[in-house]
């Protein structure tokens, strides 16, 4: 079992009308490394001046999370299986929207992701084996309900 840490810290602005929602809704993410990302609310669930558009938002870091996960074992079972990856890229898009109970999630997550190879190129059925396995290895993906899926480009 491993364990893993980020802080996630915000600060009341001295101009901000806490008590009537006027507030920023910036802060920052910090790793264990040392890694300090900015973050925010999504534009689209809490308006501009109160986001900060240029800081990552938990939906899309939610997203990444997914399609960093999946790439990772996919370009581990590429090795295993002898072949080599030169370029991966996921133009991952994510969808919040409302569930059947109403409230509001995530609901369908989409990874596009596009291999180029060096030397030998696995065939289709080997390609959709090897994202399937993917899928099936990613700790995220196993560890939420909504739905991944995968399109190779």
């Amino acid at each position: 079992m491993s364990t893993y840490t980020a802080t996630i810290r915000w600060v009341r602005e001295d101009e901000d009308d806490f008590a009537k929602g006027r507030y920023s809704r910036a802060h920052q993410w910090s790793f264990d490394g040392g890694t300090v990302v900015p973050a925010s609310s999504s534009p689209h669930v809490v308006p501009l001046p109160l986001s900060d558009p240029e800081a990552v938002d938990p939906e899309e870091a939610f997203i990444a999370s997914l399609a960093s996960c999946h790439m990772l074992f996919f370009l581990d079972f590429a090795r295993r299986g002898g072949l080599v990856v030169d370029f991966y890229v996921d133009e991952a898009e994510g969808v919040l929207g409302k569930r059947a109970d109403g409230r509001m999630a995530m609901t369908n997550v989409t990874l596009r992701p596009n291999v180029r190879w060096i030397g030998k190129e696995p065939d289709k059925a080997q390609l959709d084996d090897l994202h399937h396995r993917a899928h099936e290895a990613c700790f995220i993906a196993n560890s939420v309900t909504t739905e991944v899926a995968i399109e190779p480009l």
